[in-house]
């Protein structure tokens, strides 16, 4: 969706066409380049815009940093949760607020450039309701750069046979930190979400499938960061647990979910709408 909008000097006089979520935790080291190089990407592209970093209780210099930039360039704003609640939790509590047409969340290390935000508009341009991020449909396309090592890629391959056997079909990656959604779309999820890890990811796909929006998985272009805080194993363990509730919410009605919808997973572009 290429919005095209005022001067930056114009930006908070108007409602925002994009709105970046970056949940942050001990990223006092790793933020500053990715955030200015989200700042500049949206200064250049002259649209409304509003970036939306969430300190999720930390304990480093994070809160600053973000402080820091946001004091310099007024639409970034830091909204900070007064202890570390998981990663889904920073990212609900940013998407809850953002008011961009287009909401988009990304990971604070950087590890998709900002730049391929613009491969997932097309995919909404094209009739999804959301795009994700495909690291593995990138790693089979020569046109794309998906630098991960070895062991990440084996143990991500073991992970997606699973999620795919307990209920969300379809995707071939559903962990890529780098998500796109309509607006009202957005609003919908994440105010049934109720994971506050890593397995945010899966229940906003489960629920989404569910209720019939259009997926669209998109290849990007990804680059793994040194001093990650994900350990696949440990996390990997928790995110099934995290799986297992999912599917007792929707047993027990906690989404609300249709019965007569059925999963509609995509991963090619769609027809443009009418």
């Amino acid at each position: 969706m290429r919005h095209c909008g005022p001067t930056s000097g114009a930006l908070q006089e108007t409602s925002p066409s994009l709105s970046v979520v970056i949940p942050a935790f001990n990223e006092e080291g790793r933020l500053l380049p990715y955030l200015s190089s989200i700042v500049q990407y949206c200064s250049q592209r002259a649209i409304a815009h509003e970036i939306l970093v969430v300190d999720d209780g930390s304990v480093d210099g994070t809160a600053r940093v973000i402080a820091d930039v946001a004091s310099l360039h007024p639409t970034v704003r830091l909204i900070r949760l007064d202890r570390n609640r998981g990663k889904g939790a920073a990212v609900r509590t940013g998407m809850q607020q953002a008011e961009g047409t287009l909401c988009v969340f990304t990971d604070a290390d950087g590890a998709t450039p900002i730049e391929e935000v613009e491969r997932l508009e097309t995919a909404l341009d094209n009739g999804a309701d959301l795009a994700i991020g495909s690291r593995v449909l990138a790693s089979r396309d020569p046109q794309y750069q998906v630098k991960t090592l070895l062991h990440r890629t084996i143990i991500g391959a073991l992970f997606n046979a699973v999620v795919r056997r307990f209920g969300v079909q379809g995707l071939r990656d559903t962990q890529c930190g780098f998500k796109l959604f309509r607006k009202a779309v957005s609003r919908d999820l994440f105010s049934v979400s109720t994971i506050n890890g890593f397995g945010f990811d899966l229940e906003l796909l489960y629920v989404a499938q569910r209720r019939g929006y259009r997926i669209a998985e998109v290849p990007i272009n990804w680059s793994d960061q040194p001093g990650s805080k994900v350990s696949l194993l440990r996390d990997g363990y928790r995110v099934i647990g995290e799986l297992l509730a999912i599917r007792r919410n929707a047993r027990h009605g906690v989404y609300g979910l249709p019965a007569h919808r059925r999963p509609l997973p995509l991963t090619a572009p769609l027809a443009p709408k009418e």
